[in-house]
């Protein structure tokens, strides 16, 4: 595997969506979805059909100790230019500008382990960055972005910091 990012420096961005607290060992992404896509119109301001998946990992989080069980929080969300009225049980979250790598993924969700894995054990140690403690990761769904595909494509934003 030899994925190549591309660095990005983005202006803060706010979200609207659901949100749970979970770990690898207890799952609960698809049903994050699943109450949040029927509810995605009800959302106004949208930019785009893009939907952002995000992971808020607390502050100071070694990654090198991450484990099946390291809470964290999971988003579904979409990007929206200005937060107008919240629909029920959703939530407004920013995603903090900075410097973010971008990872094109390429696959099924049951490989995505082995690109993370190359992203913080092989790439990371290797660039010219760390991994910036202080931000979420977050992916991008947009239209080559199919949960059932081997071509499914969707954009992974790891946040870092010059070395």
């Amino acid at each position: 595997m030899n994925l190549q990012p591309r660095i990005e420096r983005i202006e803060s961005r706010q979200v609207i969506g659901m949100k749970v607290h979970m770990n690898l060992a207890n799952h609960k992404t698809q049903e994050l979805w699943r109450g949040f896509m029927p509810r995605r119109r009800d959302i106004e301001h949208v930019k785009g059909n893009e939907l952002v998946s995000i992971s808020v990992y607390d502050h100071g989080l070694d990654f090198r100790q991450f484990t099946p069980l390291t809470f964290f929080d999971k988003w579904a969300a979409v990007e929206v230019t200005t937060v107008g009225k919240v629909p029920d049980g959703m939530e407004t979250y920013t995603i903090p500008g900075g410097l973010y790598a971008v990872f094109l993924y390429k696959g099924l969700l049951q490989n995505f382990r082995e690109t993370f894995d190359f992203i913080f054990k092989v790439w990371l140690p290797a660039s010219a960055y760390t991994l910036d403690m202080q931000r979420p990761h977050f992916e991008i769904m947009g239209e080559k972005y199919s949960n059932t595909s081997p071509d499914s494509e969707e954009d992974i934003w790891i946040p870092v910091l010059e070395k």
